[in-house]
């Protein structure tokens, strides 16, 4: 049970055999939006205007009534698909929130352009948060410019991403939780990014069980060119202003767009984008996309659509299967043409309509067809297999590409630590791996985790024996280092039948 290199099954419960996979696909993420509170007796239009102008909480107010506050504000914008919130600025200085969103933030980001780190903000805690709290009642706290830094890309290319100084991260965090009871009742249920309960397993196991139980023949696989960098400012404000009133959330909102990024010392003005990095930007992408892309595609596959169609989207990546390929090809048209209204571009290079699923699987194995294609979807490449018992599944592996990017990485790192002790590396590898196996660890994934480890071993072979020029690292030594402070690959991720079974 406990031998290396194996791992026990997740004990989920066994799915119904009166519903099929697509019955469980479709509760979990078309249907179910959560579990609804109960109906109150109260007027209406009483109950919305008790929600916005009677939940006011003094600074300093009690943390376990945070919650409560913002149940309130979730069953009224279920309620009401067409209220706007008038009054939730409150909720965010609060300085119990404030302390939650400090405390939720990482102890070791970088910091800001104002070097405040998270250690050096906690020595006088409570201070610093009634300060914060003030100046964000009285309307006196200004945002400051993101930093800006670059991070490599699995193609070679540098993502530019912002570092909020620490306080701008608090407020963002405070604000994104009170914006969330808002815009959940709203985000459609294809939608996984930076969701909260949600996540790109559970994104990966709802196309696969999609394309595995619906007619799904066709597969667009689409990108938008960089969309954090051209996302516009007014569509934006006005996409949020569909839902929230408040002018001090508005206010704010404008301030962080407007702050601008700090470069090699100089100050440049963003007339669009939103930095990747803070903590409102998911939540601002998802805003923009709910109006652009999710409203108009599920609209699109219950109107115009003549098969069936499903949608899986994680932030700016989303797949869309489709039976019949005239509905792809119009899909796509249409799509280019509604992005273009609203300052957005599909990639050129990284959207495609390839022909994917059971159908052309059955042709190729037939030696009717040709093979089918792949498409990569969150670090996963996706193709067509079967079951011993010759059922069709979606195979996932880990996308060629992120392996050697990640072992460059890797590389790079083991040669700046060439002088640590074997205690001090190892434990650092073991980190690294865990959290690697974790995520890719998926069904039918094993082969490419056990590669990665064997070419982690000898770059860590190699590191060693370039301490010296006697080359003292034999392989047998090198085997015995591994097994001590290397994990073995495992299977962490359950099948995706079974985690939509577990979910609902």
């Amino acid at each position: 049970m406990h031998d290396d290199g194996k791992s026990d099954r997740p004990v989920v419960p066994v799915k119904s055999p009166k519903m099929s996979y697509w019955e469980f696909y479709q509760r979990h993420v078309e249907v179910m939006k959560g579990r609804g509170l109960a109906k109150e007796n109260a007027d209406p239009a009483q109950q919305d205007d008790w929600t916005q102008s009677h939940l006011r909480e003094e600074p300093g107010s009690d943390p376990e009534a945070l919650p409560n506050a913002l149940d309130r504000i979730r069953q009224a914008a279920r309620r009401d698909k067409k209220l706007r919130f008038t009054n939730l600025w409150h909720h965010v200085y609060d300085v119990a929130r404030l302390r939650q969103a400090y405390f939720e933030l990482s102890k070791r980001a970088a910091p800001g352009v104002d070097g405040q780190t998270w250690q050096a903000y906690g020595e006088n805690l409570e201070a610093n948060l009634r300060d914060l709290s003030e100046r964000l009642r009285r309307g006196t706290y200004k945002a400051r410019p993101v930093k800006r830094a670059y991070v490599p890309k699995a193609d070679g290319r540098q993502r530019p991403i912002g570092i909020p100084v620490l306080e701008d991260k608090i407020v963002q965090r405070a604000t994104v939780e009170v914006l969330n009871a808002v815009y959940e009742a709203d985000f459609k249920g294809f939608s996984y990014g930076f969701r909260p309960s949600r996540g790109a397993h559970q994104a990966l196991d709802a196309l696969a069980v999609a394309i595995q139980s619906r007619k799904v023949n066709w597969v667009l696989d689409a990108d938008i060119s960089s969309f954090f960098d051209t996302l516009d400012h007014q569509w934006l404000l006005k996409f949020v202003e569909h839902r929230i009133a408040d002018p001090q959330v508005l206010r704010h909102i404008r301030k962080w767009l407007k702050a601008g990024v700090m470069e090699q010392g100089r100050r440049l003005v963003q007339e669009e984008g939103t930095p990747q990095g803070g903590s409102i930007s998911p939540l601002l992408a998802n805003i923009y996309l709910h109006y652009t892309l999710d409203l108009w595609a599920d609209h699109w596959r219950k109107r115009p659509a003549c098969g069936d169609v499903v949608i899986v989207r994680y932030a700016d990546d989303f797949v869309v299967g489709f039976e019949r390929e005239a509905d792809a090809r119009r899909f796509l048209e249409e799509l280019r043409e509604r992005f273009g209204r609203f300052n957005l571009e599909l990639h050129a290079a990284k959207t495609r309509i390839i022909e994917f699923g059971a159908a052309c699987d059955g042709r190729y194995r037939k030696g009717v067809g040709d093979k089918p294609a792949t498409f990569h979807f969150l670090g996963f490449t996706h193709s067509c297999g079967r079951t011993r018992w010759g059922r069709f599944i979606v195979l996932r592996r880990t996308m060629g590409r992120r392996m050697r990017a990640k072992l460059r990485a890797l590389k790079e790192e083991l040669r700046r630590r060439v002088h640590e002790s074997i205690s001090t590396t190892g434990a650092w590898l073991r980190g690294v791996l865990s959290g690697y196996f974790r995520y890719f660890g998926v069904p039918r994934n094993s082969q490419p985790l056990w590669a990665f480890r064997a070419m982690v071993v000898r770059l860590w072979h190699g590191v060693l024996n370039r301490r010296s020029q006697r080359r003292t690292t034999t392989w047998a030594r090198m085997g015995r280092i591994a097994r001590r402070w290397l994990p073995y690959p495992r299977i962490c991720q359950p099948y995706p039948e079974e985690r939509l079974c577990v979910s609902i």
